[in-house]
């Protein structure tokens, strides 16, 4: 599979501030892309060169096989943008908002209409079509919003924060539309989020910290790589249930009626239990994406 984003080196600075110091990735084509970092650590400065809004320093960029320098407007031609925050006029009803932002791309207004339609059924946009946009839900809105992100049948959709806000089952809704819409088309998806959960099907993950790559590799890889395994044993605290643990040398400890031991792999935990079957009520917890940034960062996402 072919890179639709390759970038070397890419160095962003104000005056003696160093936003982005030299980081290098790849995007393959048709992939799902999570790029994580807290605020100020470099993400949106880097992806507001990406999407042609930032000069970039230093280094090189290239986008669907143009040169950032030199073709910026080929990769506008090629990507869409959802926001944090929405460019929509809350005054303009749906179809209104939808149609001004196909203009922007020469569509005329039979080409428009037709596109408009098909995103409103991609969307679940028939009922608040002609509904001001100022009036619609938070969930409604975000759809409208990755609607008008599409509008040029780009080959990126680069989603900043695209779920923030929004209650559980809308975010899920939003999600199933997207994950259908890029099996369906081959949509490559350049995402930023602070919910960890919505990097599990990523291809890759980049996380960037203080202006520099930390890790980057796929989600599996990396929770080997960083994340704390955790076998929980629900039973009381006792002196026989300490002597097994400190005799299997495990690090452990005990809160909320249980102890928390940390463990490598699910076969180790599994041969702990067949061999004590004192352990008899219990769970084993796969280390998550909130643990690999901690331990490659330090720190939280959302801090």
């Amino acid at each position: 599979m072919k890179n639709i984003i390759e970038v070397e080196n890419l160095v962003k600075n104000y005056k003696d501030v160093k936003a982005v110091r030299g980081i290098s990735f790849t995007v393959e084509e048709g992939s799902f892309f999570a790029f994580l970092g807290i605020n100020g650590a470099g993400k949106s400065t880097t992806i507001n060169i990406l999407c042609t809004v930032l000069e970039k320093t230093s280094g090189k960029v290239m986008i669907g096989g143009y040169d950032l320098d030199a073709q910026r407007n080929k990769i506008k031609d090629l990507i869409g943008i959802v926001f944090q925050g929405s460019v929509l006029d809350k005054q303009l009803t749906v179809r209104e908002n939808l149609i001004s932002r196909a203009s922007y791309y020469g569509l005329n207004r039979k080409k428009s209409n037709r596109r408009i339609e098909e995103l409103s059924r991609i969307f679940e946009l028939n009922e608040i079509i002609n509904r001001r946009y100022g009036q619609l839900s938070g969930g409604q809105r975000r759809r409208v919003d990755i609607a008008r992100a599409l509008i040029n049948r780009p080959k990126i959709l680069f989603l900043d924060e695209p779920t923030t806000g929004l209650d559980p089952m809308t975010r899920v809704k939003v999600w199933d539309i997207i994950h259908k819409l890029r099996k369906d088309t081959g949509l490559t998806i350049f995402l930023t989020t602070h919910y960890m959960e919505e990097t599990s099907e990523c291809d890759k993950v980049v996380i960037i910290d203080s202006g520099a790559i930390a890790a980057n590799n796929t989600p599996n890889k990396l929770k080997r790589q960083f994340a704390t395994n955790r076998l929980i044993w629900y039973t009381d605290e006792n002196s026989d249930a300490q002597k097994i643990l400190e005799n299997e040398n495990l690090n452990y400890e005990y809160s909320l009626d249980s102890y928390k031991i940390q463990i490598n792999d699910t076969k180790t935990a599994t041969d702990l239990i067949r061999r004590y079957e004192e352990i008899d009520d219990y769970e084993f917890l796969k280390g998550n994406m909130d643990d690999v940034f901690l331990n490659v960062t330090g720190k939280r996402l959302g801090d």
